[in-house]
């Protein structure tokens, strides 16, 4: 039990403090924000609306977390993060229980740690989006259908998978299904087996997943009928096959995502090219472990292909791969710590390499901030110059960050030459998340604050007033959130044109940005300037 409560507190210290130290960032974050205000101001808890008209891109899990966050500290930043924070000390806690069943309780520590200690997957628990909980529930589905095969709970395994596949479609539609089916098959074809257990025990998997599923999307349908459902399927298509809302990328996107962002844990994903890796003879390794890193290979390389191809390149579509391979990076660091296998030459220099980049970014950062001067005419694009004229306090102390955290990859790098391995892991474990703490609370406000914070408090500035407030050219769900909208009486509002050429029966604003403003105002004379601040113009129907 005591390792529990260490993993709660520390977990707690890491993921809770500053949650809301910056506004909710467009669009996810408002996005689920908004939807979980909306249940709230409109007492309609079952079906999830944004600008209170059904939203069917997501399932209700994720959002009922967040209005149960709500209901307790309030509609604001803090308490749409709060659940991933919840999340993030379920998921560690589960990767300790996992780990120490696997293989031993050393394991399971430095799994929790080089989680912990990477660059996304920590960052996530600090954020408002979903991800976090998806990627649990299906990762627990995958341990407890591997699990069948490696517990006399054979019944319970099985159900409990079922039943966690159901949450990660409740949570984020029928993704869940397509990454388990595809991990199912793969590992069947791997394997040369039908099935990687007996049939009854997969009919128990699927029938609690069907269960758990239908006990929102079932309701949904006999309250509704299959509108809602078709629209929702009709949207995962569009998703899959189409770029939405330009976020394209080329094939090799998330792979450089996951080497960048799951840094440290990605370098040692790497020993596993070595082809005599005392890692896949070591009898200490357990069979079951041994298994399960068949599965979670198979599953990275699932989620990774997947959505390589998806047309939609997004940061966090990968994000379910940081499970898997944290796991896979987790068995030869506790090789390497325990003198059974070592780093190569390569690995030792990319290790540096990437965490001097991004020691050399953080500390150029500030430098940039107080001579953005140099940097402005540079940039070609109107909106982001503009940005760049926010007034964000820098200051060349705030440097010693990125310098700190350079000495210690170098003082990591030479522990590990000297094969001082546990001494080169606990200070690269303690560089990492001191760095990471320091981004999310320190620099991640200045950041907002470049990037949104005008528009934001050209929002905040009309809560609680009666009047329409709108965005032109861009896609935002803030002016929703952050004027605390109210449900609209007029069903004229989701008509753009009405709102700046008809008879309104109440003012209007709008925003829109700098490299719009002019044929904004030139195609609508009905509308007037009113303010303007780094890169968005505020506009007034007359």
């Amino acid at each position: 039990m005591r390792p529990y409560l260490i993993i709660i507190c520390v977990a707690a210290l890491l993921f809770v403090p500053f949650l809301g130290g910056a506004h909710l960032f467009d669009w996810d974050e408002i996005n689920f924000a908004e939807c979980a205000r909306e249940m709230i101001v409109s007492g309609d808890y079952f079906r999830p609306m944004i600008d209170f008209k059904p939203f069917w891109e997501k399932p209700p899990i994720f959002i009922w977390m967040q209005v149960l966050s709500m209901k307790v500290f309030g509609i604001n930043e803090f308490a749409a993060r709060f659940p991933n924070a919840m999340i993030g000390i379920a998921t560690l806690c589960s990767f300790f229980a996992i780990g120490k069943r696997l293989v031993n309780e050393k394991f399971a520590w430095v799994w929790v740690i080089l989680y912990t200690a990477s660059w996304l997957p920590h960052f996530y628990f600090k954020s408002g989006i979903i991800d976090p909980s998806f990627n649990l529930f299906i990762y627990l589905a995958i341990y407890f259908a591997f699990n069948v095969s490696h517990t006399t709970k054979k019944w319970l395994c099985a159900i409990l998978a079922g039943v966690f596949v159901g949450l990660a479609v409740l949570t984020k539609g029928p993704v869940a299904i397509a990454v388990c089916i595809l991990t199912l098959v793969v590992f069947c074809i791997v394997r040369k087996t039908l099935l990687p257990f007996a049939p009854k025990y997969f009919f128990a998997l699927l029938f609690s997943g069907i269960f758990t599923t239908l006990l929102w999307f079932g309701a949904e349908i006999m309250a509704h009928g299959w509108w809602f459902v078709n629209e929702f399927v009709t949207y995962q298509i569009r998703l899959f096959r189409t770029e939405d809302a330009g976020h394209g990328g080329p094939f090799f996107y998330h792979f450089i995502v996951l080497l960048l962002g799951c840094f440290p844990a990605s370098i040692f994903l790497f020993t596993y090219l070595k082809k005599s890796a005392p890692l896949f003879q070591d009898d200490r390794l357990k069979t079951s472990a041994k298994n399960f890193r068949t599965w979670n290979w198979i599953l990275f390389w699932v989620v990774l292909l997947l959505f390589s191809i998806v047309k939609t390149k997004i940061v966090h579509y990968s994000s379910l791969c940081y499970f898997p391979l944290s796991y896979l990076a987790a068995l030869p660091v506790y090789q390497i710590i325990n003198r059974k296998l070592d780093l190569t030459g390569w690995q030792k220099a990319l290790l540096l390499f990437i965490g001097g980049v991004v020691a050399i970014a953080i500390t150029l950062l500030p430098w940039v901030g107080l001579h953005k001067d140099i940097l402005i005419p540079l940039i070609d694009d109107p909106f982001a110059v503009a940005n760049l004229q926010a007034a964000v306090s820098w200051s060349y102390w705030e440097m010693s960050f990125g310098i700190i955290y350079l000495l210690a990859l170098v003082a990591v790098y030479f522990l590990i030459r000297e094969r001082l391995y546990l001494r080169g892991f606990a200070v690269l474990a303690g560089a990492q998340v001191f760095i990471i703490f320091v981004t999310v609370a320190h620099f991640t406000p200045k950041i907002e604050a470049i990037s949104q914070r005008a528009a934001i408090e050209y929002f905040e500035s009309f809560a609680g007033e009666d009047v329409y407030v709108q965005v032109l050219g861009y896609k935002s769900y803030a002016h929703l959130f952050y004027t605390k909208k109210e449900a609209p009486t007029n069903p004229n509002y989701y008509n753009q044109d009405w709102l700046i050429a008809g008879q309104t029966d109440k003012p209007v604003y709008f925003i829109c940005k700098i490299q719009n403003a002019a044929s904004t105002l030139e195609q609508h004379p009905t509308l007037m300037k009113i303010g303007e601040k780094n890169g968005f113009v505020f506009l007034k129907r007359k």
